[in-house]
């Protein structure tokens, strides 16, 4: 189905993994650059979309942006594709028939990221469209556009016992929007955060 341009589609942050490799909690309650992680992506996701929400299992703090709050709509927290049937079922309520999502530990991810996933779908037809890097040609699920018509699908594959993305996604003849750099640098372990801001320090990202 056509979109019609990129600020028509609704995004939502994905914050709500159990961050084991930084001895659990919300990752995206720490500090980074002197403020929380989640405030770097919904600053950086807001003037890309239409409206947004925040995909977390427990209640954000207040938000430079406004934002909804989406707990799971599955029981059990099975994972990001949780996260994504979550968004699917949100946006489908609120009247439209693409989602993004982005993960809720990547602070520096691309500023033109919709439209560019946007632009992908338009040309491709395909329902779904996976961001990926070119140097290394991997895939950053999380990052992506949906067709909320899949969201019975998934919900059956999370039924059935699916936990991988792109297990469900190649299964959708998924497409992909190559960016250069590595601009999906995640926030897994102290040794990220460390790096993140001495990335900040030198200049090389926005904080």
């Amino acid at each position: 189905m056509p979109i019609e341009r990129p600020v028509a589609v609704p995004g939502v942050v994905l914050a709500g993994g159990l961050s084991r490799r930084m001895g659990g909690g919300d990752k995206w309650r720490l500090s980074l650059g002197g403020r929380p992680v989640i405030d770097h992506v919904v600053t950086r996701l807001a003037p890309q979309v239409s409206r947004m929400a925040v995909n977390a299992n427990t209640e954000p703090a207040a938000l430079p942006v406004d934002a909804a709050w989406l707990a799971d709509s599955v029981d059990g927290r099975p994972g990001p594709l949780a996260g994504i049937l979550t968004a699917m079922e949100w946006a489908a309520g609120e009247g439209v028939d693409h989602v993004v999502t982005v993960a809720g530990d990547t602070p520096f991810f691309p500023a033109d990221l919709v439209a560019r996933l946007c632009s992908t779908a338009e040309a491709t037809g395909a329902p779904i469209v996976l961001a990926a890097t070119t140097a290394d040609g991997r895939r950053h699920p999380t990052f992506g556009l949906w067709s909320t018509a899949l969201a019975a699908d998934l919900r059956a594959a999370l039924q059935d016992g699916t936990r991988k993305i792109v297990a469900w996604t190649d299964a959708h003849g998924a497409a992909e929007t190559a960016f250069d750099g590595d601009p999906f640098f995640n926030l897994n372990t102290p040794d990220d955060f460390a790096a993140a801001e001495a990335m900040i320090a030198r200049g090389e990202v926005t904080a």
